[in-house]
């Protein structure tokens, strides 16, 4: 199921709203709200709300929420009896808030409460995310055994392999304990599966100012663990999830996508045009003609789709001109740049003449999108009149 976080907090707007998800917590449910609202009110200035999404636990843990609602105020809880898992419960909490940071942390008291007046300051200070890491200075994990902390580091690993540009991101990406700006997530739409929420809101929202702030996660002191084989599990799944979401909206994999449509077209040309089974015309001037085809439907595939969020507002037929004009002088150099290497290759290398083109299309596609993504689709306002 896809979650989309809203631009701004609703009615009644804070500075922070943290959520707790929990399951089966009710003797934690206590101690942990109290220690949070002891930080929180120290914190100078800080409006905040305290949000505790329960899938409707048997033990008793909305209720117990209730109760320390009542003791303590700024405290609300939701029971969810349809969904389940810790990803979307947290999201589900962001979607009820009001507040302009979102953040999370555990509810079994493992993530200590005293690194919020950190963590608060970090995005104060201008990050999009502040992040609590036990693997930088001040942090750690307590008396994990070694095979659990080989368990934990080789997860990080495979998700270096297969994210690498989003687990790179941040020393620990496997934290459940981190504050973001609403506005860094508003618009995106996110689809998490299982209890890395962290590594989704960083995949989805690419934020530019990472901070992270050292904790040690602590041992539970009440209930049990809810570890189990499902969640590493869901961890792959989710990572594979991602990847593939990741490649399907980068804009050069659309670029090129578009690319390999304007190789059926450069080839097909070229073979009808200079295969001596055919038409036999001059390996140049084929190339010239097959090229200029497919920098006419590669144009027009990439203002629609490719670059299409760049032009929503600058469609007139003026301004497709202009970028088609610019498309056109890039693709131009670009094919000057092809044709050189193409029958360098050829008459030189004397190699196939379809691999050395293949070859040709990938330089030149290179030079194109870096390019048309920098000059192409610049698209500039006309400067306002009064």
């Amino acid at each position: 199921m896809d979650y989309v976080i809203t631009g701004t907090g609703s009615d009644g707007e804070v500075e922070l709203s943290l959520v707790l998800p929990t399951y089966l917590e009710r003797d934690n449910m206590a101690p942990v709200l109290a220690q949070i609202s002891t930080v929180l009110q120290n914190v100078p200035g800080l409006t905040y709300e305290i949000i505790v999404v329960d899938d409707n636990s048997s033990d008793g843990t909305y209720e117990a929420a209730l109760e320390a609602a009542k003791r303590l105020g700024n405290i609300r809880a939701i029971r969810r009896t349809e969904e389940r898992g810790l990803a979307t419960a947290v999201i589900r909490g962001w979607q009820a808030a009001h507040g302009r940071v979102l953040g999370v942390m555990d509810a079994d008291l493992q993530h200590p409460p005293t690194v919020l007046a950190s963590l608060i300051a970090a995005v104060r200070n201008g990050s999009e995310v502040a992040i609590g890491s036990r693997h930088v200075e001040g942090g750690g994990v307590s008396d994990w055994s070694y095979l659990r902390r080989i368990i934990s580091r080789g997860a990080q690993l495979i998700g270096l392999v297969l994210l690498p540009e989003v687990l790179s991101a941040t020393s620990d990406p496997m934290s459940g304990y981190f504050l973001i700006r609403r506005s860094t997530l508003a618009g995106h739409t996110l689809n998490p599966t299982g209890y890395k929420i962290l590594i989704e809101c960083l995949a989805r929202s690419r934020p530019r100012r990472i901070s992270e702030v050292g904790y040690v996660f602590q041992e539970r002191r009440e209930g049990s663990s809810k570890i189990s084989s499902r969640i590493y599990t869901d961890y792959i799944l989710h990572l594979l999830r991602l990847r593939v979401d990741l490649l399907r909206e980068s804009r050069f994999v659309r670029f090129c996508l578009v690319g390999l449509s304007g190789v059926v077209v450069d080839m097909g040309l070229l073979y009808l045009l200079s295969d001596p089974r055919t038409l036999g015309w001059g390996l140049t001037r084929s190339k010239l003609c097959a090229a200029q085809a497919a920098i006419i439907t590669n144009f027009l595939l990439n203002d629609a789709w490719t670059f299409a969020d760049l032009v929503t507002s600058n469609k007139s037929k003026t301004q497709k001109l202009h970028r088609f004009v610019k498309f056109q002088i890039i693709c131009t150099i670009g094919l000057v740049i092809n044709a050189t290497i193409l029958n360098i290759l050829f008459n030189y290398a004397h190699m196939n003449r379809y691999l050395a083109n293949m070859i040709a299309i990938t330089v030149t596609t290179l030079w194109n999108y870096q390019i048309n993504r920098l000059l192409g689709w610049r698209v500039t306002e006309p400067a306002s009149t009064r």
